[in-house]
């Protein structure tokens, strides 16, 4: 069993995630997307989709990043 690194629960379904050369271990996704998931820069939301990027900043949507002055960025849909 492995134990998550997120809430420490000890889990025999627990998985690996290799990123950016560090190995994660989880025990759900939700864990997973709570460590490594970007936070948006105006709501704190975890940016589980494809989100928006401007200037090395992360946000969930384009009334988001508005917000934080970047007006030509846009939603795809």
């Amino acid at each position: 069993m492995a134990v998550c690194e997120v809430c420490s629960n000890d889990y025999e379904m627990a998985f690996e995630v290799r990123t950016a050369g560090a190995l994660h271990i989880f025990d759900s996704l939700e864990c997973a997307a709570q460590r490594l998931a970007p936070a948006c820069e105006n709501c704190q939301c975890r940016i589980l989709g494809h989100g928006l990027q401007a200037d090395g900043q992360f946000f969930c949507c384009a009334h988001c990043a508005r917000q934080k002055g970047h007006a030509q960025l846009v939603d795809h849909a």
